[in-house]
């Protein structure tokens, strides 16, 4: 696909393109040299932010085992051990 690049440096890229690759108005794009090339490359969304939203409204892991430890040391402590 042939795009021309503007004065200021801008390249539009084809609404076709835009749809398949999920480019919107503010969508990153790394602009990548590879020698004689140029690529556009689709910012990937960062997956542990996206992974730590499916778990919101859940008691953190950590804060389960470090109560269930505490716990655990004071029936220790109580039955003598």
């Amino acid at each position: 696909m042939k795009v021309t690049v503007s004065q200021k440096g801008w390249v539009v890229i084809p609404a076709e393109l835009r749809k398949k690759h999920n480019l919107h108005p503010g969508s990153e794009v790394q602009v990548v040299d590879y020698g004689g090339v140029l690529a556009l490359v689709p910012k990937l969304d960062d997956p542990v932010r996206q992974a730590a939203g499916l778990l919101k409204g859940r008691k953190s892991l950590t804060r389960v085992l470090v109560s269930e430890h505490r716990a655990e040391r004071l029936r220790d402590k109580k039955h003598g051990r």
